[in-house]
């Protein structure tokens, strides 16, 4: 930057007024912004234009023209335009700089935050399986006989251990897909199956509740297969997530209702309840990862069995949404493309 700098002095102080060299100190200044603090920049600036106007009048004293100094002013401009905006820049550079130091820390805290959930999760699950089975042993009578009031205890013990592990395992499928995507292992299966079984596996749930659950063909009562390519444990899960969901939010007394529709391109498949519906601020977020509403729906949700749905349907080429229903209960709607039956 000094060898620059003697370079431009020497051109500028060795040749007439009216050759206006200055110009090049542009160059020194933005030398001086990349490596000096503010002040540097400023005093080497000013340097600049105190050397550029200096030599109207030094080494030869001539007479002075109009032009000579119009354009020294000119040049004495430009020198000062660079310094503000180098100055600027540098501001710039570091507001960018500090932004990203900052968006680093958050996204290295974030992670971090992760890390722990899904390793304390993990450990957790140990726990909870060797209470469920220490519960079991209990119902067994092989630590002595357990009467009917105590049967009723143990059962409602075991339950919220299950409910407790599955929450779980959803919790460790969410950070595992989110990490490593989801993995299928697709086969042509059918729609309707996969719903007959996992009502039979909610069955007990619906029943504490007080809750039917039916399904149907929407306007025909034929039985027809939904024939698509997916994966069946996954499929399931979502069957259960949306009916779950369903049977929390309604009422003792209420009804859920699964209905099917079959298209050439594509299979529909529709979860109905009675409940309260949900608020039209709620609908564009139900899906979203963690969401808990203001309503009803999510009092006793954790926010992720919709989010995971929403993940394994689009993992399967399909799309999911929710509606509300008039004059109450909401509908969550899957559509997945029709796949043509084995053999076929």
């Amino acid at each position: 930057m000094i060898i620059a700098f003697t370079i431009v002095i020497t051109l500028e102080y060795l040749t007439p007024p009216e050759y206006v060299f200055g110009y090049l100190y542009t160059g020194t200044i933005l030398l001086a912004s990349s490596q000096l603090n503010r002040r540097a920049v400023f005093i080497v600036t000013v340097a600049a234009c105190g050397f550029t106007l200096l030599n109207i009048f030094i080494p030869n004293w001539q007479i002075i023209t109009l032009s000579a100094i119009a354009n020294r002013a000119i040049a004495t401009f430009a020198l000062i335009v660079t310094g503000c905006l180098s100055a600027r820049n540098r501001r710039n550079e570091e507001a960018i700089a500090y932004t990203q130091a900052q968006l680093n820390s958050q996204v290295q805290l974030a992670q971090m935050r992760e890390d722990f959930t899904s390793t304390l999760t993990h450990d957790l699950k140990t726990p909870l399986l060797g209470a469920i089975e220490t519960l079991k042993s209990f119902q067994n009578g092989l630590f002595g006989e357990v009467n009917s009031t105590q049967q009723k205890v143990i059962e409602t013990i075991t339950r919220s251990h299950r409910n407790t592990l599955q929450l779980l395992e959803t919790l460790l499928d969410v950070y595992q897909i989110d990490a490593e995507g989801l993995k299928l292992d697709c086969q042509v299966v059918d729609l309707v199956t996969i719903a007959d079984e996992a009502i039979t596996t909610l069955a007990e749930v619906a029943r504490n509740r007080q809750v039917y659950i039916s399904l149907n063909s929407g306007a025909s009562d034929f039985r027809r297969a939904l024939w698509v390519n997916g994966d069946k444990l996954q499929l399931g899960r979502v069957f259960s997530n949306l009916l779950i969901n369903a049977i929390n939010h309604t009422p003792r007394g209420g009804r859920v209702e699964i209905v099917r529709e079959n298209y050439s391109t594509y299979q529909i498949v529709k979860i109905i309840d009675s409940g309260s519906g949900i608020t039209e601020a709620e609908l564009p977020h139900l899906f979203e990862r963690f969401y808990q509403g203001d309503g009803d729906r999510h009092a006793s949700g954790s926010g992720l069995g919709l989010y995971l749905t929403r993940q394994i349907i689009e993992a399967h080429g399909g799309i999911i949404w929710a509606e509300n229903l008039s004059p109450k209960g909401a509908m969550f709607v899957f559509r997945l493309p029709t796949s043509p039956p084995s053999g076929d």
